[in-house]
C-alpha cells in the first residue's frame, strides 16, 4: 500500500475550501469535524498534511477526526511555512484554545479533546501540549503519539535534510517509502512540495529538548519494527513523559506502518479514547 506522505493540491484542497473556514484562527482545520464525543487533533508528519487523515474519519471509536494543517500545503499553499517549533506551538495552541477553552474548566466537547502526532507531529504535539500547560489551559485526555523517539532521547540529524539538494531529498523520500513516485518525478508537484518538507525537517533540526515536569496526560506510543527513524526502544521512552498511563503498541513495517495499516491503528485509537 502506498501513502501519499506530502502535501498535495487535488480535490482534498477544493474539498477543505468548501468547507469553509475563513477565520486566522479556523485555517488550521480545513474539514468540517465530524460527529463524535471526543475531537482527535492529529498532526502530520514532515511534509504531511491534512488530507494525511481525511479517511480516519468515522473510522476510529469515539474520535471526532480533526486533522491539523500546517502553513504551506494544500489549503494554506500560499501561507509560509514554519521553521522553528516555538512559533509553531505558539499559533496552534491559540487554534485549540479557542475551540477548547483557555482555562482548566475548558469549553470544547464535554468529553475533551486528544491529540495524535506521527513522526515529526508526535514532537509538535508534545510541545503545543507543554505550551498549552503554560498557558493553564485544559489538558487532552491523551496523546498518542507513533514514530517518533521520545523527545529526551532525541538526537541531533547526522546530516541536514532542509540543507540537502532537491535530488538528494528526493531520493530520501524514495528511501523511506510512502510516497508516491508519479509525485516525485513530477517537477511541478516538487516545486509544491519541497518547500514544506525543507522546512519540517527544519523544525527537527532547530529543537532543542529542554527538561521539565512530565505531562499530567496518559500517553499511548506506537512503534514500529523495521523504523529507521524511530526504533522501539526510543520510542519507548516515552513513558518518561507522563504522572499517568502509559502503553505502547508494536507494528510490523517501517516508518509509516501506523498510515499503512489504518484499521491496527484505529484499534489503538479507539482502546485509548474509551477509557475516558
Amino acid at each position: 500500500m502506498t501513502v501519499t506522505t506530502v502535501t498535495t493540491v487535488t480535490a482534498a484542497t477544493a474539498t477543505a475550501t468548501a468547507a469553509g473556514c475563513p477565520g486566522e484562527l479556523d485555517k488550521w482545520f480545513p474539514f468540517q469535524i465530524p460527529e463524535g464525543d471526543v475531537r482527535l487533533y492529529c498532526l502530520p508528519h514532515a511534509g504531511g498534511s491534512a488530507s494525511t487523515y481525511r479517511a480516519w474519519t468515522g473510522r476510529a471509536g469515539r474520535a471526532a477526526i480533526c486533522p491539523v494543517q500546517p502553513a504551506g500545503r494544500e489549503t494554506r499553499l500560499r501561507d509560509t511555512p514554519h521553521r522553528l517549533m516555538e512559533p509553531l506551538v505558539a499559533e496552534l495552541a491559540d487554534a485549540i484554545l479557542a475551540r477548547e477553552g483557555g482555562g482548566r474548566s475548558g469549553g470544547g466537547s464535554k468529553a475533551g479533546y486528544a491529540v495524535y502526532g506521527h513522526s515529526l507531529g508526535a514532537l509538535v504535539g508534545f510541545e503545543l501540549l507543554r505550551e498549552i500547560r503554560r498557558r493553564g489551559g485544559p489538558d487532552p485526555v491523551h496523546f498518542i503519539v507513533s514514530g517518533c523517539s521520545a523527545p529526551q532521547l532525541s538526537s541531533a540529524e547526522s546530516v541536514r535534510v532542509s540543507e540537502l539538494s532537491d535530488a538528494e531529498i528526493v531520493e530520501l523520500l524514495r528511501g523511506l517509502g510512502g510516497t508516491p513516485g508519479w509525485m516525485l518525478a513530477d517537477p511541478t508537484v516538487l516545486r509544491m512540495i519541497l518547500p514544506p518538507f525543507r522546512a519540517d525537517f527544519s523544525i527537527k533540526e532547530n529543537y532543542r529538548y529542554a527538561p521539565q515536569p512530565p505531562l499530567d496526560v496518559p500517553i499511548t506510543a506506537l512503534a514500529a519494527t523495521h523504523d529507521p527513524r524511530a526504533d522501539v526502544q526510543s520510542v519507548s521512552g516515552w513513558r518518561d513523559q507522563t504522572t499517568r498511563r502509559f502503553e505502547q503498541h508494536l507494528f510490523t513495517g517501517g516508518h509509516f506502518a501506523v498510515l499503512e495499516q489504518p484499521n491496527l491503528t484505529h484499534a489503538y485509537i479507539r482502546a485509548a479514547l474509551d477509557r475516558h
